[in-house]
């Protein structure tokens, strides 16, 4: 069932939060892998062991990956949403 032009705005709005939060998630997350980057060095430097904190990183970059593919989706999404507001051929007129 195609949706109404009211439904696709109301859509590609909804879709251009959720872009605008997945870019500040992911720039959060990047600065949170840093952060924890920061806190192995100081282990390491301590001479603690690192194992887990080092663990911590790894899983914070899959997350951070993950989140950086979902937003990939919403990108498209939104993409695909303009079109069924605005099918007129971009970069023209």
């Amino acid at each position: 069932m195609a949706l109404s032009l009211a439904e696709c705005t109301q859509q590609l709005n909804a879709e251009q939060r959720l872009l605008v939060k997945a870019d500040r998630d992911i720039e959060e997350g990047w600065q949170r892998i840093r952060d924890q980057e920061d806190r192995v060095r100081d282990l390491t430097a301590g001479g603690h062991d690192t194992g887990q904190a080092e663990r911590l990183v790894e899983l914070l970059k899959q997350t951070v990956v993950e989140w950086e593919r979902h937003r990939t989706l919403i990108e498209q999404r939104v993409i695909y949403l303009r079109e069924q507001v605005d099918p007129a051929p971009q970069g023209r007129g």
